[in-house]
């Protein structure tokens, strides 16, 4: 990922430097599972937990033999002297990589688990804030029945609720660690040594594995990132279309510290919803990625390489931007401007039309057929729609109507604070400490 992406504590994970980190960590925790078998001398022991890493040795032995963990394992016993001999001693590369790729993912796990929490917190107190505003629900893009603005807060709270309890999963299904040599047999390596260094490590033993720790694991990884991925995408759209000139409920942080103060080039009018736009396109990479983890599953035998190049971008490049656009709709959450008054002038814009639904329902409880309430409501509501009328002002002329209703009955229907009767009863579904319905139910 470039770093315009990517934020320095995810980056510093999935830096060469902190990788190669923990591949030491891994041979050491190996080497101290063999001192504890009275394999390695505690003499030795003592010396290997002092070994250093050199990329410069690394460079010049990757240089002549093309392999990483040959090039690693040299750079590292040229720190040692003859008790360098112990280092990876009974391994395979892949007890290596995969066990440490494994700390790399549940570190960025823990990460993006901190990266939910404070987007939930912005979420929650926007939430709690617009409660009591009115705003119009839309379906099909077309005006449907009113509702409150702070339940797509809410709403959009309770979906990355999900998602820290997926990501909670998916810690435990990656974080396992794989120290059984070439084919996962333990020939070379016995059981205790993986169980002993993986606890040390912090990390379960897998139960059964050949030559690597199966990709089912990273592709849950990467679909749980993408899931994340698509959640903010579906938020940021939203946020782009209430911006829109015609509707314009909501705006980005534009012009503040730390944000975006120019919006075109060349029309000094423009605020674009640039940030939610930059969410959507990173978001589109990171799903793209779902479909190589998902063909990485499938390898030849107990193992072969056709994963590991493309792991080294997809993991890392998924990690980042989602890290990323987490920390960024954060802060759009916590500082977009949010327009109540442009809300009620949009509430207002079709005249009375949402409440029809109402209308219908009294129409029915009056007595009425329903088919035939149906179309009269209908009736009048195109006609409201395709003469711009007031649909209430049709309603109390149309004599089936208030005789049906009657007319104290019927005004008592356009009150548009009859849609947010609920949402208390939503809110603390939820968990959310809020004050009493301030409107009883009819």
């Amino acid at each position: 990922m470039i770093p315009r992406y990517s934020r320095p504590e995810m980056s510093k994970v999935w830096s060469d430097e902190h990788m190669y980190g923990l591949w030491l960590d891994v041979e050491i925790a190996a080497s101290q599972a063999w001192t504890n078998l009275g394999v390695v001398p505690q003499s030795d022991m003592e010396l290997i937990r002092g070994a250093r890493f050199d990329m410069g040795l690394y460079d010049r032995h990757f240089d002549e033999t093309k392999h990483d963990v040959v090039a690693f394992t040299r750079s590292v016993m040229a720190s040692l002297g003859p008790e360098g001999r112990w280092i990876h001693h009974g391994l395979t590369s892949n007890d290596v990589k995969d066990t440490a790729l494994s700390l790399q993912l549940v570190q960025t796990i823990d990460l993006l688990d901190a990266d939910i929490d404070a987007l939930m917190d912005a979420l929650r107190r926007r939430a709690e804030e617009f409660i009591d505003t009115p705003a119009m629900g839309r379906s099909h893009g077309i005006h449907a029945e009113p509702m409150s603005f702070g339940l797509k807060f809410a709403l959009w709270w309770d979906e990355m609720r999900r998602h820290k309890q997926r990501l909670a999963q998916t810690r435990d299904i990656v974080g396992v660690g794989k120290l059984s040599g070439p084919v996962g047999t333990y020939a070379s390596v016995p059981p205790e040594i993986e169980e002993t260094a993986c606890r040390e490590l912090g990390l379960a033993p897998a139960p059964v594995s050949n030559q690597i720790i199966q990709r089912d694991r990273h592709a849950q990884f990467v679909q749980a990132l993408a899931l994340i991925a698509a959640s903010l995408d579906k938020f940021a759209t939203e946020i782009r279309s209430l911006q829109r000139t015609e509707i314009r409920e909501v705006e980005e942080p534009f012009g503040r510290e730390g944000y975006v103060s120019t919006g075109s080039s060349s029309m000094p009018h423009k605020r674009n919803p640039e940030l939610c736009e930059r969410i959507c396109g990173l978001a589109r990479l990171v799903r793209g990625h779902t479909v190589t983890a998902l063909d990485n599953v499938a390898l030849w035998h107990e193992r072969d390489i056709s994963h590991s190049s493309a792991e080294r971008m997809i993991l890392p490049d998924s990690s980042l931007a989602v890290d990323y656009i987490l920390d960024l709709f954060t802060g759009v959450v916590r500082n977009m401007r949010i327009f109540p008054k442009r809300m009620m002038a949009n509430l207002e814009l079709t005249r009375g039309l949402p409440f029809s639904p109402r209308v219908l329902l009294a129409l029915v409880e009056s007595g009425m057929d329903r088919t035939e309430a149906y179309k009269k409501v209908q009736a009048l509501a195109m006609r409201s729609w395709d003469e711009e009328l007031d649909f209430r002002e049709l309603l109390r002329a149309d004599r089936a109507v208030k005789d049906a209703i009657g007319g104290e009955k019927l005004e008592t229907l356009f009150d548009y604070e009859h849609f947010l009767r609920y949402t208390r009863h939503t809110y603390r579904r939820l968990g959310f400490s809020v004050p009493a319905d301030p409107v009883t139910a009819d």
